[in-house]
């Protein structure tokens, strides 16, 4: 039988344990790691961040964060760099070692080879008085009094400490170069992140699909398009410039309201001022502006002159949200 509520405990046990490691790290936040941040910042190379074992994981979790927030880095397993993958490591990069204890057998065989060649070396060590935390020219201080782990073994409370202040290093980082959302763009192109931040309207107008009436069209015209075009709706124009639309919705309140449609025009059943946005304007923006009014379509207008429409369909069918 499943004992869930010792389950439930053991979870939030675990999870309280973690969290309070991490909030006691803030107190060992000292001029070391303001010096590490300095130190990356004003690199010529890259940042190249080693392991092993666990460490090794989180090293390349940190990796991933610094390569897509404007610091190049590199991942070296402790135990290949020793057989070879040294080589990555060239003059100017800075390297962060990281490791728990400081003192594991791989950890003893790198370091000196990694001081042989003058880099910067910043350790990431639980115990500062180790072989590591000795060695290091500077050292991140990832204490945790005990891990999560019921028998105090398995890397848990400590491998969460060493990602935070990986995470810390990265959002430093990003404030002092003033790192911006189109910045994260340009390493984010792929998926709904990348559409989200890099997909603008005119990347989504279809020319073929541009839905219009005049206002002196009847409504049976105007019905005939909106059908043809499939978008639920038809900007008017005149002379070029919409001065109104007229949707699905508007069509079915005019039937409401109306037993004879003869000599009913575009203008008479139209909506005045549409909602609109200019195909230079990111998607994300389109659709918060859908989602705030409530409404499935936009019209594009660039410097008065019409566009297209936008469906939110379409931008659903892109993944953005």
């Amino acid at each position: 039988m499943i004992d869930t509520e010792a389950i439930l405990a053991a979870a939030r046990k675990t999870i309280l344990s973690e969290s309070e490691s991490i909030a006691a790290l803030a107190q060992y936040i000292d001029n070391d790691f303001t010096q590490s941040v300095e130190h990356i910042y004003n690199c010529t190379g890259r940042t190249v961040i080693t392991g092993i074992g666990k460490s090794a994981l989180i090293a390349a979790k940190i990796v991933a964060t610094l390569n897509s927030t404007g610091t190049p880095s590199l991942f070296l397993h402790a135990a290949e760099a020793i057989h070879g993958d040294l080589g990555m490591v060239q003059p100017g990069d800075v390297v962060i070692c990281i490791s728990k204890s400081g003192n594991s057998p791989e950890i003893k065989a790198l370091v000196p080879l990694l001081k042989r060649g003058g880099n910067i070396l910043i350790g990431m060590t639980a115990n500062k008085n180790s072989y590591l935390g000795k060695e290091s020219d500077l050292v991140l201080h990832a204490y945790v009094e005990q891990e999560a782990c019921p028998l105090n073994l398995a890397p848990t409370n400590s491998t969460t400490a060493q990602l935070v202040l990986g995470d810390a290093l990265a959002v430093c980082l990003m404030e002092m170069r003033n790192f911006t959302a189109e910045d994260f763009a340009k390493y984010h192109p792929g998926g709904a992140l990348g559409k989200k931040l890099l997909l603008r309207v005119a990347d989504m107008l279809d020319a073929s699909r541009m839905p219009q009436v005049s206002p002196d069209d009847s409504v049976k015209v105007a019905i005939h398009e909106i059908s043809e075009k499939r978008l639920g709706v038809t900007a008017v124009v005149e002379n070029g410039t919409v001065t109104g639309v007229i949707t699905d919705g508007d069509i079915r309140r005019m039937l409401n309201d109306r037993d004879n449609i003869a000599g009913v025009t575009a203008k008479d059943v139209m909506t005045k001022n549409p909602k609109t946005i200019t195909s230079f304007d990111m998607v994300a923006d389109a659709f918060n502006i859908m989602e705030n009014h409530a409404i499935t379509q936009l019209v594009v207008v660039d410097g008065g002159e019409y566009k297209g429409i936008l469906h939110l369909h379409d931008i659903l069918k892109e993944g953005i949200v």
